[in-house]
């Protein structure tokens, strides 16, 4: 049986363009705006590593994100269903990316170190352990390529 499918459409507006377009490297912005129907709009840009905007999110950023993001949101939910209560969770996580003159520039590792706060009657191993199912189910890092590591640190409040 096959399962759901799902579709996003999303409009990324290039807003950099200062008068000549393209005409050479540096006669244009990178600034873009990423648009999804009923949300409201991220500024994006280039990194500044490529004449990007410091100010804005930028690819990289956003993929990083999201990989933390949808790791949460699994974690979240299978503690709901365990019943280990979480009271805080927040996540430093880091993305690291090489350029290649042949391939252009691809993640080798994103790395998660969500800090998580559990009620003080929670099972603390489980709660461990629940990190390993949520990157099992996370649906961005099933999509990519490259490692994703996940070094959680659990609390009891």
């Amino acid at each position: 049986m096959a399962g759901k499918t799902h579709h996003y459409e999303i409009t990324v507006e290039w807003t950099g363009n200062r008068g000549q377009g393209t005409s050479s490297y540096t006669s244009y912005g990178r600034d873009h705006e990423v648009r999804a129907l009923g949300k409201p709009p991220i500024s994006g840009s280039a990194d500044p590593a490529f004449r990007g905007d410091s100010d804005r999110w930028n690819p990289e950023d956003l993929l990083v994100a999201s990989l933390s993001a949808c790791h949460k949101l699994w974690y979240l939910h299978l503690c709901a269903v365990a019943g280990i209560v979480v009271t805080a969770y927040e996540d430093t996580a880091t993305g690291r990316m090489v350029e290649d003159p042949q391939k252009g520039g691809y993640f080798t590792e994103v790395t998660l170190r969500p800090k998580v706060t559990v009620t003080g009657s929670c099972d603390m191993d489980q709660a461990r352990s629940l990190h390993h199912q949520a990157h099992e189910k996370c649906f961005i890092a099933n999509s990519v390529t490259f490692p994703v590591l996940c070094y959680p640190e659990i609390v009891q409040a």
